[in-house]
Parts: structure tokens; C-alpha cells; sequence
């Protein structure tokens, strides 16, 4: 469906220039208790290569054992909330540019469709910062945009019944995201991922013009099919297409684990990449690295992350360098 963008109004591309990231620290009383050390080794590992290239919002339920990590402050501001999980991705505020100022939308955010309890992190954003409330499901994993009016996502989940039933998801998106046109994937999964098919798992745009994608050359791999079937789909948009790597199957506890190299987050001058100790990884950082030639690119291990069902993309997100850094929080208080 084609839209309108209205004009000075925008819904900002992961590309494009950021003053942080935010990210929600693991904790006793999170899911993470039964490997937290290993987890908070992670989180650490990706915070202190952020901070190499902009600032870093840690939301966390202990800012002085949070604080222990780290030998040096700088460009790490500490909020105090304690959150059900640590999925900031998709329980923090989405950015959008109205006439040169960004707006903090708060997008109702209720555990993936009710799968698992969120109130804790649903009233995060209006406690920490100062937000607009939108009465709409909406998880910041679930769409891609490529920063001038194209927005990218699945219909798998974006139409789910357990998200907006009865309501015109295409007009809600228009008005609030001030989207042109939507292109809805209806092919492309991921075994073991809890969102109904999150798009930060298949394909991302890393230009305006151009969408980096999961692949499955494996015939024998439950995937193949969906996948294959979704690169049909990609090949039919405008957009090139630059293909990523299938891991090796990984399971933990017996239960297949959604990894992915989708999963990467752009920052500025920088990206970080998804790693799992397979086979494909360098293959993968090959194709980043030939792909973002003026930017770093920087393998993570989130071998630890998966088993939580989520990886790098999925524990950030971005806010834009139109929202004052005056307004970040400094290390100790309260809110944005």
C-alpha cells in the first residue's frame, strides 16, 4: 500500500547519524539469573564498544553493580528501573523526525502478543522519559526503514490477531511513523524466536536503497523453503539485495536457537556484528566488511544471547542525533 509522506515528517533509518544507544542490563530477577554472569559479560562487551562511538543510556535495577564493570564513565549515563527483561529493542521508545525535532513515541509493548509478563517494561519509557503514549502493539524489532518513507516488515507478525486485531495497522503506521509505502514479507522464520517473525531476524536495510537478508542454502534445514520463498519475495522489490549466511544449527537444552547475522546493529562509523562461534561467522564478517566500507565492523560473540531467543539488534536501540544530548541523563539519576 502506497502512502503519502507528509512533509518534514519522518520515520529515521538506523544508518543515519545517533546520539546513543539504550540498552536494559540483565538482573537477578530477569530470565537471564541462570547464566547472568555470562549475560552481563555480553551486555558489557557491547556496551564498551558502543561508547567508542556515542554515548550509552543503561537502564539497570543496580546502578552501583552495574557501575563495577566499567573503569571509566564516559559516554555512560545510568538510569534506575528495574524491567521485566532486557529487550530494549522492542519496549523502548521508536524515534520519528517531525520538522527537525525527534518525538519518543511509546508504543504499547505487551511481551510479543501476551506471550510472557511485560507491565514492568510497558511503563518503562514513560517513567524514564518524556514520551508520546500510542494505543498500538508495536515492537521496534518488528519494522525496518529505510529513512525515506519505506517501511519493511512481516506480515506474520504486524498482522498477527495476538497484536492489533480490528484495527487498520496500515493507517495507524501513516500516521504515526509517516510511512509512504509498506512492504509486508510473508515468508521467513526463525525456530525458537519468540516474536512471530520479527523482520531484525531476516532482512535489514543498511542504505536507502539497498537490504541485506537471510539466506538457507542447506535443503536439509527446516528453513529452506521460508527462506528461499522470502528472497522470491525481496527480488520483486526495487531495493538490492546483499545475502547473508544461515549458521550451523545451535541448540541449547535441546531447542533449536534463532541465530542470525540479521541481527547486527549500525551505530556511527561502526557495525557490530552478530557472531556464534560457527563455522559461518567469517564468512559473515566478510560480506559486512566489503559491504560498510567506511565503517568498523565489529564481531560480538552473543552465543549467550540466543538462549534468551533474542541476539545483538534485539537488546539495543537507537535514538537520533536530532534529540538533544542535553537531554540524556547523567550518571546516577533518573530520567532522560
Amino acid at each position: 500500500m502506497i502512502y503519502t509522506m507528509q512533509n518534514n515528517k519522518r520515520y529515521p533509518a538506523e544508518f543515519e547519524e545517533q546520539s546513543y544507544i539504550q540498552i536494559l542490563f540483565p538482573h537477578k530477577q530477569s530470565d537471564w539469573v541462570a547464566y547472568l554472569e555470562e549475560a552481563e559479560a555480553t551486555f558489557v562487551a557491547i556496551i564498551e564498544a558502543i561508547r567508542r562511538f556515542e554515548a550509552c543510556v543503561i537502564v539497570c535495577d543496580d546502578i552501583l553493580h552495574v557501575k563495577s564493570f566499567f573503569s571509566s564513565y564516559d559516554k555512560l549515563h545510568f538510569i534506575q528501573y528495574q524491567t521485566n527483561d532486557t529487550w530494549a529493542r522492542d519496549s523502548s521508545c521508536i524515534s520519528v523526525l517531525e520538522n527537525g525535532v525527534i518525538k519518543l513515541l511509546d508504543f504499547t509493548f505487551d511481551g510479543w502478543g501476551g506471550k510472557f509478563e511485560a507491565t514492568k517494561d510497558n511503563a518503562m519509557n514513560r517513567a524514564i522519559c518524556e514520551c508520546e503514549s500510542v494505543d498500538f502493539v508495536l515492537e521496534g524489532g518488528a519494522i525496518e526503514s529505510n529513512g525515506k518513507g519505506i517501511l519493511l516488515t512481516t506480515a506474520q507478525c504486524l498482522k498477527n490477531s495476538n497484536r492489533n486485531p480490528h484495527r487498520d495497522i496500515d493507517k495507524i503506521l501513516q500516521k504515526y511513523l509517516h510511512v509512504k509505502e509498506i512492504i509486508y514479507l510473508n515468508h521467513g522464520y526463525l525456530a525458537g524466536d519468540d516474536t512471530d517473525s520479527h523482520i531484525d531476524t531476516l532482512a535489514r536495510f543498511i542504505s536507502t536503497d539497498t537490504i541485506m537478508h537471510l539466506t538457507c542454502k542447506d535443503k536439509e534445514d527446516e528453513h529452506f523453503q521460508a527462506l528461499q520463498a522470502m528472497q522470491k519475495e525481496l527480488q520483486k522489490t526495487p531495493f538490492k539485495l546483499i545475502a547473508l549466511p544461515m549458521t550451523e544449527p545451535i541448540y541449547f537444552e535441546g531447542e533449536r536457537l534463532p541465530a542470525t547475522y540479521a541481527n547486527f546493529l549500525m551505530i556511527n562509523k561502526a557495525v557490530l556484528v552478530p557472531i556464534y562461534n560457527d563455522k559461518h561467522d567469517d564468512e559473515a564478517i566478510e560480506i559486512f566488511t566489503k559491504s560498510f566500507p567506511d565503517r568498523e565492523i565489529i564481531p560480538i560473540d552473543c552465543s549467550v544471547l540466543i538462549r534468551q531467543h533474542g541476539s545483538l539488534h534485539c537488546i539495543t536501540m537507537q535514538f537520533y542525533s536530532a534529540f538533544r544530548n542535553s537531554s540524556i541523563s547523567e550518571a546516577g539519576s533518573g530520567r532522560l
